[in-house]
Parts: C-alpha cells; structure tokens; sequence
C-alpha cells in the first residue's frame, strides 16, 4: 500500500506547490517509513494505518522543519552553510562540538566536495542517515529533554520554535509536563510529607528517621495520611507552569534577543526571573501544601476550609510566610541545576558525540537526575528555612522567627547538619520522580500528537 501511495505522490508532486522537493524525498522516505515510530507518529487517526492525506501532511511538517533549521544554521544568508556555522549554531543552543566533529558530519552530507551544504543536500541528508548523525535532530532532542518534574519548581521553562508555537506543539509539550508532573508527585508524595515534617518536627532530641517518620504518619491517619497536601501540589501545577511561560516569553523580549532559543546565560536569567514571577503568583498555595501536609487527622476538611482558617486566624500576611528565602532559593537552584546539566550534555558530547549523538534515556535521566540533586542541595537550607517559617503558627508555643533568626536558632540548637533536615527523603523521590516523569511524559507526547525529538 505504501509503495502504491509513493508511486502516486511523485506523480502528483508534478503540479504540487511543493512538488519538486518532495519527489526528491520520495525515494529516501521508502527506507525511512520502514520504521514503526515514523508510521505511527505520521498517523494522525491512531487507526493503524497510514492514509495518502496523512502521508502528505507528515512530508509537509518535515519540510517545514527542515527548512526552519537550515535558515537558522544558514548566518551568512549564502544559501549554503560551513563547519563554522553549525557549531555556533549549536553553541547557541547550549551542544558543544568540535571542529573535527563538525567536518565529520559536514563530510557525510556534502555530496559535491564543496565542503559546503546546499539547500538540497541539508533536505536529502535526514532522510537518508541514521538518526545519530542528524543535526537538526540532535539539537532538539537535546533541547525537549532538558527538564524533569522532581516534585519541586522547574525555575527554567522549554524553549519553543516559532513553528511549535504556529502550530500548537507548545501547548502540548507543557500540558504533557504538567500531567507527568501530576503523577511522579503522586507516586513520590508520601517522601515529599515525610520530608516537610522531618523540617519541622525533626531535632536533636526528634531525631526522625524515614522509617519512623513514615510509621508515625500511617499510625496517626492510616495510609491515606501518606498523601496529605498531595492535591494542592498537583493543582498548582497548571498556574505555574503557565505563568512561567508567558513570563518566560515576555522577558525574553524585554532582554532584546532575537534568537529562537537562548544561550545559556540569557536562558538562566530569563528562567530565573520568570520563576520568581511565577512564584510570587502562586506562593500563597505553596503555603497551603506545608500547611495541609503538617495537619493532624480531622483538623481540616479541605483546602478551602484550610485558607478560610488560616486567613480568620493569621490574617492575609500568613499567605506569604518564608517567601524571602523561597525567592532567595530560586537563583541558587536554576543556576546549579542548569550548570550542572549543561556540563554533564557537553562532557557527553565530547567524549561520545563523534560516534553517536543521541543521548538515549539513560543518559538523559542521568543528567537530569544529578542536575537536580545538585540545584536541590544548593538551596535546601533555604527551603528549610521557608518550610518552618510557612508552619510557625501550627507549633504551639513556637515564637514566630524572622528567616535570620530562624538561621541562628537552627545552627546554634542543631549544628550546620540540622539546615539539611529531611534530605535523605528528599533524595530518596529523585530518581523514581525523574523516571516517572520521564516515561509518563513521552507517553502523552505520543496520545496527544507531539513529534518526539
């Protein structure tokens, strides 16, 4: 059948708009439709199998992104690019190789031994190599594989192509990160409640550990106390992750770059920022989630019932406890965690890159896993800090402590140890958090119709 439908097309491309190129790609897409990602991703009605019409608008969305790459690569406007120009290309998106590598794959596409690439040979090379030596494959791969939900704020949002948001690619992306955030935060709630109350309740003389701690929490509300203010958490998922990308959008014009993607420092700072405004939005809810995860069995009924108290008690300014030292918590973290993945993708680059430059998912939950393990570390004492201030009004007989005085206390009752109370647990959900996310992510990728890079 789907000889039969190439046969047709090349003879249709005759009078096509975009007909001349593709019946160049008739003959290297017969071995590239020979796989079963390519069939399925091309099938627009998930019914199996892969109509003419389909098959045209998957040979109409792959030219539009080669196209979309190679005016990107193409600086001089030449209408042909070098070695010199796909690596700063690639700079810019944060993928370092070396001049050797970058004549090796220049080699590999130049048919003419120009040591140049036109137009015809950029469209013919994808189609007819292997993935591992694809260019504009690799760049967003790397770039759509970046970020991994640990249960806590993703500072540095994706960035989007102007094709991704044209056709609504971008929305898809975020509402599959949001739902494979949704669940890794279920799956590792009952660590992430054990960890808040190893910040608050843990000392020198409660010396909490995970086994107690989580014995403790089943005794006094049975398993479903595992999951207290796991909805609040999930909730404030959606707002978030919204706010910080028109965030992330509005300030990358406001920081004068033209560029569809940003370099590393631009991408920091714009991350950065835009998750301070995200923050500041939605803050109040993170005070709810401490509030919901401290509470004993039957002293609230719900999140409402929770503000309503807190708001009758305590006043608006509650809301909005230990928010100094959660913004103070934000630059440390994008910038660590970022860092250290840059660095993490580019050692990998160099010293595997030359044979093979898809990264395959065990290196990228690897570096995502120690990129936030790192960022995590960085700020913990903040986030400490932010916790007990959030939960002050709940311990009776606790003085109600500014975020220096809180420091002092700490580190005068506890040692500098007593700043990283609650990080075995939080460790403990990284690596299952990560994994989740990761396979729920490409999941609903595929339901929802997103290309997979």
């Amino acid at each position: 059948m789907l000889q039969a439908q190439c046969h047709i097309l090349a003879v249709t491309c005759d009078t096509a708009p975009i007909g001349s190129l593709l019946s160049v790609h008739v003959t290297g897409l017969m071995s590239h439709f020979g796989s079963y990602k390519a069939v399925k991703s091309a099938d627009n009605d998930l019914d199996g199998q892969m109509v003419f019409e389909e098959f045209v608008h998957y040979l109409q969305d792959q030219e539009k992104d080669l196209k979309l790459v190679f005016k990107n690569l193409d600086r001089r406007r030449a209408d042909k690019m070098d070695s010199k120009e796909i690596m700063q290309s690639l700079q810019d998106l944060g993928v370092h190789i070396s001049q050797q590598h970058a004549e090796k794959v220049l080699q590999s596409m130049d048919k003419n031994g120009t040591m140049t690439i036109d137009w015809n040979e950029w469209s013919n090379y994808p189609l007819l190599q292997p993935k591992e030596n694809n260019i504009p494959e690799i760049t967003l791969y790397w770039k759509h594989s970046t970020l991994f939900d640990v249960g806590d704020n993703l500072m540095v949002p994706d960035d989007f192509t102007t094709e991704e948001k044209l056709t609504g690619m971008w929305w898809r992306h975020l509402v599959a990160g949001g739902g494979a955030g949704a669940v890794s935060r279920t799956f590792t709630a009952p660590l992430d409640r054990l960890k808040v109350l190893m910040q608050v309740h843990g000392s020198r003389s409660n010396n909490m550990c995970i086994m107690s701690g989580l014995t403790q929490m089943i005794k006094e509300g049975g398993m479903r106390s595992l999951w207290r203010g796991n909805g609040i958490n999930i909730i404030k998922i959606a707002p978030e992750s919204a706010i910080k990308f028109m965030a992330y959008e509005q300030i990358k014009r406001l920081i004068g770059s033209d560029k569809e993607t940003l370099g590393i420092l631009e991408r920091f700072v714009a991350g950065s920022m835009a998750g301070v405004i995200a923050q500041s939005t939605i803050y109040p809810m993170e005070v709810l989630k401490t509030r919901l995860a401290l509470r004993k069995t039957g002293q609230y009924s719900g999140i409402s019932d929770c503000a309503k108290s807190i708001f009758r008690r305590e006043g608006l300014r509650a809301f909005y406890k230990g928010f100094i030292p959660n913004m103070m918590g934000i630059i440390p973290y994008a910038g660590i965690d970022l860092a250290v993945y840059e660095t993490l993708k580019n050692s990998w680059l160099e010293k595997y890159g030359a044979n093979s430059t898809d990264p395959g998912v065990l290196v990228l939950l690897g570096c995502g896993t120690v990129s936030s393990t790192c960022g995590q570390l960085s700020s913990y004492p903040l986030a400490l800090v932010r916790t007990r201030m959030q939960a002050q009004a709940m311990l009776e007989g606790s003085p109600q402590m500014t975020m220096s005085g809180l420091f002092k206390q700490i580190i005068q009752t506890e040692g500098a140890t007593g700043l990283y109370r609650g990080l075995a647990p939080n460790f403990l959900k990284v690596i299952p958090a990560v994994s989740i996310s990761y396979v729920v992510y490409e999941n609903l990728k595929m339901s929802l119709g997103v290309k997979s890079r």
